[in-house]
């Protein structure tokens, strides 16, 4: 019987041994390739090749996601600081106090008119005609830090003005305001279209052709006074009558622009008389007030009146603060016993503050404005008047009364320090006026 002879024969088994299976060269150069890339890089090779969860779990510890509520507290705050910038920034744009400044010389634009040429300045307002040498007075421009102020624009208040009423109600000061007032729109309306006619306490300019007047009241007090007379009211003597605004007032009703000041005859270096009745009173109640008591009852007494009587929405009303007066020159480092006399520069000095505008009144009209809802504009003038010692009347301008030889021996003795000259530093005045109306 034949035996079967096994799967591997011994000749198999040592072709087996003699042909061991050998990596072919491409795998080798591969192996190779990976192992030298594992000493190399190290833990990033096998960064790359670790399983999903793993490497998730790696990222985290190398960039760890901020907490949620933190991150949207940092963007919140981030948002409002851009926010305030933005708002900082456009106030900064926006918002310039225009009363805020300092006096520059200009010659481009300055005077704004010619004193020849507005025939309705008063004699004791026209200081060339009167022989005044120097015309520097008439050269300065009031420039606000950070702004510039808009361009009196003449034509643009006359067609504001058109068929309307335009009121300034006060003293002396007021008038001269009124008056620059009249001289820096005037020329635009032909000879035949404009006239201005006096009554008792109003003066109206009328402009024809835009059916519109402009129109000053004397009220020196605002309040009824001994003083009220338009021509004869020098009175020593001076007695208020309290709550007798509706005297005046009821001649300023309708009116669509209504400039107020009310200052100078309130100082006169004691108390102030306060009539309680009637001046038709046989026997008259008076009664004495400090300075500012009184002024605060008149600064009352306005803004009740303006919310009782005027539209806010249909009449824009102002306040122009007081105007100081340059009588003592030693306070800004001239000689002792000189005034505003001879004086012929601005005072260059920010901080100056003279004596003669009582800080007292300021402090009397801010307060009362301050609690006031009723909307008036207030043109603080006096800070930016103060500065301008130079541009007082003096004694260029028509005398009511001869002089002594005693006072043309001594010009400073009869200057005015009180009035100023025009054109000049009124007309500031209502450029402020015209970017309070316009630009508020």
């Amino acid at each position: 019987m034949s035996m079967m002879k096994p799967p591997f024969s011994s000749s198999s088994s040592s072709l087996l041994m003699r042909t061991k299976p050998r990596l072919s060269p491409s795998l080798f150069i591969l192996l190779t390739f990976i192992l030298l890339a594992v000493i190399h890089y190290g833990h990033d090779f096998i960064f790359i090749f670790r399983p999903h969860n793993l490497q998730a779990n790696s990222d985290a510890a190398l960039f760890p996601t901020p907490d949620s509520e933190t991150e949207r507290r940092e963007e919140q705050q981030k948002v409002e600081e851009d926010e305030r910038e933005e708002e900082e920034k456009s106030s900064r744009g926006h918002h310039c106090d225009v009363f805020s400044g300092r006096w520059v010389r200009d010659e481009l634009t300055r005077p704004l008119y010619e004193e020849s040429e507005c025939p309705y300045i008063q004699p004791q307002l026209t200081c060339q005609q009167h022989g005044r040498p120097d015309e520097e007075y008439r050269r300065w421009r009031w420039q606000p830090h950070g702004c510039d102020l808009p361009i009196f624009n003449a034509s643009m208040m006359l067609e504001t003005l058109r068929g309307k009423r335009m009121m300034f109600i006060g003293d002396s000061l007021n008038r001269g305001q009124y008056v620059s007032f009249i001289c820096l729109i005037h020329r635009l309306i032909p000879e035949n279209a404009k006239s201005m006619e006096s009554f008792g306490s109003l003066t109206v300019f009328t402009a024809k052709e835009y059916n519109a007047t402009i129109e000053f009241y004397w009220a020196p007090f605002l309040l009824e006074s001994n003083s009220d007379d338009a021509v004869i009211h020098r009175v020593t003597d001076r007695i208020v009558r309290k709550g007798s605004i509706n005297k005046h007032g009821r001649n300023w009703k309708g009116a669509d622009i209504v400039v107020f000041n009310t200052y100078l005859w309130w100082i006169t270096g004691s108390n102030m008389k306060i009539l309680l009745g009637s001046f038709n009173d046989e026997v008259k109640e008076i009664v004495e007030m400090s300075t500012e008591d009184a002024y605060r009852m008149a600064m009352k007494s306005m803004l009740r009146w303006v919310g009782r009587n005027m539209d806010p929405n249909k009449t824009r009303v102002f306040f122009t603060s007081m105007s100081p007066s340059h009588a003592k020159s030693i306070e800004w480092g001239g000689e002792v016993g000189g005034n505003c006399y001879n004086e012929t520069t601005p005072i260059d000095d920010p901080t100056y503050w003279g004596s003669d505008s009582q800080k007292s009144i300021m402090q009397v009209i801010g307060e009362e404005f301050r609690k006031s809802k009723v909307p008036i504009t207030f043109l603080n003038i006096t800070q930016l008047s103060n500065y301008r010692k130079d541009a007082h009347t003096s004694i260029y301008k028509k005398q009511w009364n001869p002089l002594t030889q005693e006072q043309l021996a001594n010009p400073a003795s009869y200057a005015d320090c009180i009035h100023w000259c025009l054109p000049g530093l009124q007309d500031t005045w209502n450029e402020l006026l015209f970017a309070k109306l316009f630009f508020p």
